[in-house]
């Protein structure tokens, strides 16, 4: 009840009336650390972030640096909002009571704005064409002062993501642990597809653009989620859209999309892309990013107690057994990894 009277409180401030008798109903937040509540009925509602104490410090997924300063929320959110990109409205952000009152973009995400018709070709092509002119307009105007242009997936991070998925991914889930010979492969391995991924030219990166990042209001697509932004390949996010652990997409449709991508951001950068090179990095980007994922929903599952995401482990292989089918030079990685994870054998 003390939690409720806070957050009725703070939407008053926040809109300069009170809502004494507002409801107020908690919300799914998935892998979250933050919680959030509708406090009102739609259309009169509004949606407060409950935060931890600590929610100014770095992402639990490996990153460097210090601390930021800022709450990376709302750092990202004034610079997407400058380049016009569409994010949820900020109506007031009490820092030391750690709750913030956004808008409230109601529940449909853009997975079930799908609706079962999962190869929507209108909505995955603005979802598309919104990521490559957000990419152009970010390369155009980069920001030292925002935190995505602080970090950036590095050699390391690729790498300790990879080996993320090694210990929850393949050790946990299997019970077993590769031989030390088989240790020493994986090692050699990762740390190759970690300097081949780091290679390629960095630029802002959403990090999770995904089906349940995206909000459906009104017909306008809204970002959220932003918060871990930072320097990466212009294929991460596609990674993330077209080979969404949450919604399965055949490989005709990604690549159609792949093509949507590389026209738009030509017709808005002017500038050339080779589509066979920017495909294959894709794929080997898809098997870096979805074993991390299946890794991560273990560790979730074990160190979070959040059995939720399980069920986006076998779509999360699957994908990483397609890439593989069309990056041969690993297969010797395939079949080792195939010892312990069978649905990724051959």
């Amino acid at each position: 009840m003390e939690l409720e009277a806070a957050l009725r409180d703070q939407v008053g401030q926040a809109i300069g009336r009170p809502v004494p008798d507002a409801p107020i109903t908690k919300l799914k937040g998935e892998a979250s650390s933050r919680s959030y509540y509708r406090v009102g009925a739609p259309p009169d509602s509004w949606v407060a972030m409950v935060m931890p104490p600590d929610a100014t410090k770095k992402s639990d997924e490996a990153t460097k640096g210090e601390p930021p300063k800022e709450l990376p929320f709302v750092n990202v959110h004034r610079y997407l909002s400058g380049l016009g990109v569409r994010v949820p409205r900020i109506h007031r952000y009490d820092e030391p009571a750690g709750i913030m009152i956004l808008e409230d973009l109601s529940d449909i995400t853009f997975e079930s704005a799908l609706e079962g018709g999962r190869h929507n070709q209108a909505l995955y092509t603005r979802a598309v064409e919104l990521l490559a002119r957000l990419r152009v307009q970010a390369e155009k105007k980069q920001d030292p002062e925002c935190l995505a242009f602080t970090r950036a997936f590095d050699e390391d991070l690729y790498d300790w993501e990879l080996h993320h998925f090694r210990e929850w991914g393949l050790e946990a889930w299997s019970g077993k642990k590769p031989t030390d010979a088989e240790r020493a492969e994986l090692d050699a391995t990762f740390k190759d597809i970690a300097k081949q991924l780091a290679a390629a030219p960095r630029g802002f990166t959403h990090r999770d653009y995904q089906s349940r990042n995206i909000m459906v209001k009104e017909g306008e697509l809204i970002v959220i989620d932003f918060q871990d932004a930072l320097q990466g390949p212009r294929q991460y996010d596609l990674v993330a859209l077209l080979r969404d652990s949450y919604v399965e997409l055949d490989r005709a449709f990604v690549d159609t999309m792949l093509d949507v991508y590389i026209a738009t951001f030509e017709k808005e950068s002017g500038e050339k892309i080779d589509a066979k090179a920017f495909k294959a990095f894709f794929d080997l980007l898809t098997i870096q990013r979805k074993l991390k994922d299946a890794g991560r929903f273990e560790f979730i599952n074990r160190v979070k107690g959040n059995p939720g995401f399980l069920v986006s482990i076998p779509a999360s292989l699957r994908y990483v057994k397609d890439a593989f089918a069309l990056r041969p030079e690993l297969s010797k990685l395939q079949t080792l990894i195939a010892k312990y994870v069978p649905e990724l054998a051959a």
